[in-house]
């Protein structure tokens, strides 16, 4: 029952919804069906699947709201969760933040259910372990991967005249190459809507030659280097600042994005005009849900063009207000680039660091987006245009505001956590220390 149609959702919304006696009443049904394989010493340890249906009911008396939720779906239990809801609400305090439920709403259709991937058995999971361990064993080294899918939908109804259904599709990859010394480590990660794109295999093979490249690291003084930054080492980085493009944290002062008096960075130059970031839920590469959480429709939206700040978004609440366009957030980010390719970076370098992985970070002061975090899984030292060695792995302190005001070079945006990165070059990036770690 986890993935059901959306005749098949409906009917069941449609059901719990005339028991509801509330003001207002939203319903919110989820499933999803998934898999995985994990695999470590280049032998699988685990392998399992999952199925999962849920139902959450709010309802709302007045300015009160209580939640409720379950995953039985005979009448019997529709109607008890409907009235547990109800007897929360009428014991919940008022919100200071009340807004109206949406009634009716229009959305774009996007695509993100596919067949190739809503199909994956046992058997491909295992013959997707068998060709990432495969290329390790071609190089006498160790692997450690990770691949899980899913096949989900999300519906949505009130007794505003809202509804909402989207399936989607996901699966996600990603494996750590080792040598046997412990002295050389390459990584990967990829994650596709269709899993026809991914070749285990061949992406196991770029973590290979990272790891074997990587042996026997050399110490490197800390400093300001010229970097160049694969997608999978600035996407952490990238993501505080995607999620900090809030219209409410900007006005309060707790942003990068804040200005005295409650003023905001919008309608500002923040980045190099190389840089422009925008979501669009209809892309093929990184599609999306046509609506929020909280039924708003989502369409493409602009966030930073040619450095200059063009949307923040907010809640139902704060745009109401403020007066301010409701403009939902979430979603996959896409950020443009250019033609050249990771190899055409390293050969314009006269001297710099190739970075493979940035992890462990943290932040250090969210008013200018600070954070620090190591280097890992392949670190390199490039000299006239060539690799030269692996270089032992950096502390670094740096926020992606500076890293995207010292702009050289971008390349050809790559799928990376459900977004659109493409790899980049970036002069005097800050490296504190040194760090043991592999």
């Amino acid at each position: 029952m986890a993935i059901l149609s959306k005749e098949e959702a409906q009917a069941i919304l449609k059901k719990a919804l005339a028991y509801s006696k509330a003001d207002e009443c939203e319903l919110t049904l989820t499933g999803n069906v998934g898999g995985n394989i994990r695999y470590a010493n280049n032998e699988v340890s685990t392998s399992g699947t999952e199925e999962n249906v849920a139902l959450s009911v709010e309802s709302r008396f007045g300015k009160r709201s209580g939640v409720a939720t379950i995953n039985e779906f005979d009448d019997k239990s529709l109607e008890k969760v409907i009235r547990r809801s109800e007897e929360i609400a009428k014991l919940a305090p008022e919100s200071p933040e009340y807004v109206p439920m949406l009634g009716a709403q229009k959305y774009i259709t996007t695509k993100e259910l596919f067949d190739s991937t809503a199909k994956i058995d046992p058997a491909y999971r295992a013959d997707a372990a068998a060709k990432s361990i495969a290329a390790a064993t071609a190089k006498d080294l160790e692997a450690a991967g990770f691949l899980e899918h899913y096949t989900s939908f999300l519906a949505k109804m009130n007794s505003k005249g809202l509804v909402a259904y989207h399936p989607s599709t996901e699966v996600d990859f990603s494996v750590t190459m080792r040598t046997k010394d412990g002295t050389g480590s390459g990584y990967v990660t990829q994650d596709f809507s269709d899993v026809s794109k991914l070749d285990t295999g061949k992406a196991s093979a770029i973590a290979a030659k990272k790891a074997a490249d990587s042996r026997n690291a050399k110490a490197l003084e800390p400093g300001k280097y010229t970097v160049i930054l694969e997608p999978a080492a600035s996407i952490d980085l990238l993501q505080g600042m995607f999620r900090g493009l809030d219209q409410r944290g900007a006005e309060e002062g707790r942003s990068f994005l804040s200005k005295a008096g409650g003023k905001t960075k919008l309608g500002e130059k923040l980045v190099d005009e190389r840089i422009t970031v925008y979501s669009d839920p209809s892309n093929p590469e990184i599609p999306g849900a046509p609506f929020a959480g909280d039924g708003r429709p989502r369409e493409k939206t602009t966030w930073i063009e040619k450095g200059v700040v063009k949307n923040l978004s907010n809640s139902l609440y704060w745009a109401q207000k403020t007066g301010a366009k409701s403009v939902p957030g979430g979603g996959g980010m896409i950020m443009e680039g250019g033609n050249q390719s990771v190899e055409d970076m390293i050969k314009s370098t006269k001297r710099g660091i190739l970075v493979t992985r940035l992890w462990y970070i943290r932040s250090v002061d969210p008013q200018t987006l600070l954070y620090t975090g190591l280097t890992r899984d392949g670190t390199f030292y490039i000299e006239n245009g060539k690799i030269m060695y692996p270089v032992k792995n950096f502390r670094f302190n740096e926020s992606p505001i500076i890293m995207l005001n010292n702009l050289e070079a971008l390349g050809k945006p790559q799928r990376i956590s459900g977004n659109l990165i493409p790899p980049m070059k970036v002069r005097d990036f800050t490296f504190t220390s040194l760090s043991d770690a592999v």
